[in-house]
């Protein structure tokens, strides 16, 4: 065996390519139990991120386990092909070279980009060892797929869950759409906050004789424009201000700070009133001629602010309910390009101005200010860091626009109760996952489905003249039919006419002139419907899933994505079991990402290996966030070498070893070999157990502390002696060749779900005499503990001695190292007294032959004493030193050519026929 795994294990993957190594698995486990882990789709729009690869490695894993023991575990890769990130970067490359497609031309470029990384994902994925039924890999833009999403949305459509409604939605501007909630991402945002006056008028009920003034703070200025309200908070008393002839109503709890920001020296409280007695004041809108009518709402607090809240029904969720309640406008003046637009109403200053922040400057907020000040309403600015939405692809801040969108509701027919209670009845790991996954379907809002793009499946509605839309469940099922064929380019290529050919529609449309709509589905319909699309359609699958595995973030993404469309259409999960992983960050604590220059998976597979890969994905608790760095690989590379050097040790030591031939009786094996197979009994049984838990990172303990300490530090160092200087045919040495041969066996299987190359390697000198054999070590079942047969009492006994050479005997070896009196342990002698009723002593008396291997010493003397506590000296070894086997012996005798040897040795070289 040798290492350079970046070279040599390209031709291992070739060698299982053409052997059908994947075949094979499945062949001999087509009568087991199924396995079904359905495969989250990773975005075709780079390469490999290193996440992505944890991801797969740690499903490759899982796998090889399951089909070890025996499951029929298939895996069916995917690919989310549709979508912003894609049509983003197509759109973006077009732009540069001075095109602009039409939509279908969009399309078709979007589809090759999404095929062109697939062919690259694989290929990486393939590197990294992962084996699947690449031929049966699904494809969210493949036309079948695409009608199982229409069909999908056909049932939400016949079960009255699907409206259209002008509601705020998170909205893009570079990509200019709206956005999912998983599509976005909070990050670290500093913005202006700002305290603005409104002045009231008709305040004669309060018996207030200065100009009264109500007082908002926001860290939006650039909503403004859309203010239509002032909320108070019914419950609170807010206090009068004065300063300078002027009055400024704030809640009681924020008086002082709303003083001090606005550096109101000399400023005095007045009376108090209840924020109820407040509603129904009209409020000037500080540079826009119209009022703000002082409205009420309990979501207003007193943590910042002036506990009033500044309302723009169209660009907040909690403004356009208030909206609702107090019938306003849901009013939104700007247009897809996040510029405000000429309606009659916002400044001629404002218009064409855009709200979109680059580079931390925000044009429309320096404009407002502008105004703000110019109309002296301005009181205070000033820098407020907090936790701000981001679109996750362009990375800027998002702003709420309302806009007509579709929608599903999530409540009605008690939906959202209907998904909690799949929820519960789903095994979530880590078990944090349970609350995430209920917080998230809990807080999140109406579900808007609505794309404003071109690369997506298309939102098979059509309206006629008065834009009266037609939605209809049978139509949609139809079109799935057409789909299916023909995939949706015909949406974008075919007329509302021909799309309805043969299309039987509702009676109070039928003969009327339609026109298709251009929005597309939100993409996590798309991935979200791959349990129905999959699963339930390829007759090598089962559903529900047994096992969905991906990032944390799939709580707010794919898993909930998943669970809605499966309870919706089927009724229940879509799958048993949830695992979650966290995210890769870099040695501070920051998550790596491609867009930071992050390397990807095939560039760590270059450097070092996919089994170095593999083995560090083993090595992390992946239920937290995972640390990255070129120091861990390297610690990583080094507990690889010893799991390798192990493997080569034992093949070493395996020669001309034939289990048919040579072979030792369980009942005869010495006792060290008996305790060496009782060990490995443990250890099997412990890693079983992680690995049916999926903690591969306690899996990798043991290996490491297995290979380390059990067999490197202790078992193969007392083996030495016997394996080395005793002949080939004594019975030490062949029973601990079949103690080796077992362990070895069991090792190799034990590793070969993370160390897929590797383990195969060894697996193929042991079995083939060479580097690659047919006889991979991926179809051989997993270890049982009824595969170690040994004495428990012998190995019992023998665990107990060397944990007494560990605590007592060791000790004043060290001690004479240091004191240069000895350099190897061989040099020593070891004296031990004690009390012959102890039974310490007896076990001692009992393996005294043992002890000097067992101790890695040349002599070993117990002797009985009177009284008192054990105990343990060491002293230089007595008599001559034996160049061969380097043991201490009272005396050296002749062997030929080979000088003086010790008797033993003397032996040895006899058996061989060397003298």
């Amino acid at each position: 065996m040798r290492g350079n795994l970046v070279k040599r294990e390209p031709s291992r993957l070739e060698h299982w390519r053409n052997m059908g190594l994947y075949e094979k698995i499945q062949a001999k486990n087509a009568n087991g139990p199924a396995f079904i882990l359905h495969d989250g789709p990773p975005f075709t729009n780079g390469d490999v991120h290193i996440g992505t690869a944890l991801n797969k490695i740690l499903k490759d894993s899982i796998l090889r386990y399951k089909s070890m023991q025996g499951f029929r575990a298939p895996y069916v890769p995917g690919w989310d092909c549709h979508g912003l990130p894609i049509e983003f970067k197509v759109t973006k490359d077009l732009r540069e070279k001075g095109k602009d497609l039409p939509p279908h031309q969009l399309r078709e470029a979007c589809a090759d980009f999404s095929a062109s990384y697939i062919e690259t994902q694989r290929s990486q994925f393939q590197r990294l060892g992962v084996l699947a039924d690449w031929a049966e890999e699904y494809k969210t833009m493949k036309p079948e797929y695409e009608a199982t999403i229409l069909r999908t949305f056909a049932s939400f459509v016949e079960q009255g869950l699907v409206y259209r409604s002008k509601k705020p939605v998170y909205w893009s501007i570079p990509c200019e759409t709206a956005l999912a909630e998983a599509e976005v991402e909070y990050q670290d945002h500093v913005s202006p906050s700002i305290w603005v006056r409104f002045e009231i008028s008709g305040h004669q009920f309060l018996h207030i004789e200065d100009p009264l003034y109500i007082v908002i703070w926001t860290t939006t200025p650039w909503t403004l424009p859309a203010n239509l309200a002032v909320a108070v908070h019914p419950d609170l008393e807010y206090v009068e201000v004065q300063h300078n002839g002027a009055t400024y109503l704030v809640v009681q709890q924020l008086a002082e700070s709303f003083i001090q920001s606005c550096s109101l020296e000399g400023a005095t409280l007045g009376k108090t009133h209840a924020g109820r007695e407040l509603e129904s004041l009209q409020a000037n809108h500080p540079f826009i001629d119209r009022k703000s009518s002082v409205v009420l709402a309990d979501y207003v607090t007193t943590e910042s602010g002036t506990g009033c809240v500044h309302i723009a029904p169209g660009h907040g969720l909690d403004d356009y309910h208030t909206g609702l309640k107090y019938n306003l406008d849901i009013y939104c003046p700007l247009d897809d390009q996040g510029c405000y637009v000429d309606d009659g109403q916002v400044p001629a200053e404002l218009i064409g101005v855009s709200v979109l922040e680059t580079k931390g400057k925000c044009p429309a907020n320096s404009a407002v200010l502008s105004i703000l000040k110019e109309k002296g309403a301005l009181l205070a600015v000033k820098k407020y860091e907090h936790s701000y939405p981001h679109c996750w692809r362009s990375k800027t801040p998002v702003v709420f626009r309302a806009m007509d969108q579709w929608f599903v509701s999530l409540d009605a027919h008690h939906m959202r109760e209907k998904v909690l209670k799949q929820i519960d009845q789903v095994k979530w790991t880590p078990d944090a996952g349970i609350k995430r996954i209920r917080s998230a379907v809990e807080t999140r809002p109406d579900w808007c489905i609505s794309r404003q793009r071109s690369w997506g499946v298309p939102i098979p509605v059509f309206y006629d003249e008065d834009k009266n839309p037609l939605l209809d469940a049978d139509v949609i099922r139809s079109l799935a039919d057409k789909v299916a064929q023909s995939g949706t380019n015909i949406w974008f290529e075919q007329s509302a006419k021909d799309l309805l050919q043969d299309v039987n529609l509702p009676a109070e449309f039928d003969g009327k002139k339609l026109t298709k709509g251009g929005d597309t589905l939100d993409v996590w319909i798309d991935s979200g419907c791959s349990h129905r699309a999959v699963l339930q359609q390829n007759e090598k699958l089962s559903w529900p899933a047994d096992l969905y595995l991906e990032g944390s973030d799939q709580h707010r993404g794919w898993f909930q994505s998943s669970i809605w469309t499966a309870v919706i259409a089927d009724g229940s999960a879509p799958y048993k079991n949830v695992v979650t992983h966290g995210f890769i960050v870099d040695e501070k604590g920051e998550k790596i990402s491609k867009s930071k220059g992050a390397m990807s998976s095939d560039g760590w597979v270059k450097k070092y290996g996919a089994d170095i890969m593999r083995l560090w994905v083993a090595s992390q608790d992946y239920r937290g966030d995972i640390r990255l760095s070129e120091n861990h690989f390297k610690l990583i590379s080094n507990v690889y070498r010893g799991v390798r050097n192990t493997l080569m040790y034992q093949l070493g030591n395996l020669a001309g070893f034939d289990p048919e031939k040579n072979a030792v009786n369980p009942a005869d094996l010495t006792p060290i070999d008996q305790w060496a197979l009782m060990q490995t009994a443990a250890f099997a049984g412990r890693v079983t157990t992680a690995m049916e838990a999926y903690e591969f990172h306690r899996a990798y303990q043991e290996i490491d502390r297995f290979v380390g300490v059990t067999l490197s530090r202790i078992y193969h160092a007392i083996l030495k002696d016997r394996l080395y200087t005793y002949a080939p045919s004594w019975k030490e040495r062949t029973s601990s060749q079949t103690a080796i041969y077992t362990i070895f066996r069991a090792l190799v299987r034990i590793i070969a779900p993370v160390l897929t190359f590797t383990a195969d390697e060894a697996w193929s000198f042991h079995t083939g005499g060479g580097e690659l054999a047919d006889d991979s070590i991926h179809l051989q079942p997993w270890p049982k503990t009824s595969d170690f047969t040994y004495d428990p009492q012998i190995a019992a006994d023998i665990d107990a001695l060397i944990n007494f050479r560990e605590e007592r005997v060791n000790l004043p070896l060290e001690k004479l190292r240091e004191e240069k009196i000895i350099g190897a342990n061989l040099e020593a002698k070891v004296l031990i007294m004690a009390k012959e009723e102890e039974p310490l002593f007896k076990l001692l008396k009992k393996y005294a032959n043992d002890l000097p291997e067992l101790f890695i010493v040349s002599q070993v003397t117990v002797d009985a004493k009177a009284e008192g506590e054990v105990e343990v000296s060491a002293a230089h070894a007595d008599g001559e030193r034996c160049p061969r086997s380097w043991r201490w012996v009272p005396k050296l005798v002749s062997a030929g050519d080979f000088g003086e040897v010790s008797p033993r040795d003397h032996d040895a070289l006899k058996a061989l026929n060397l003298i």
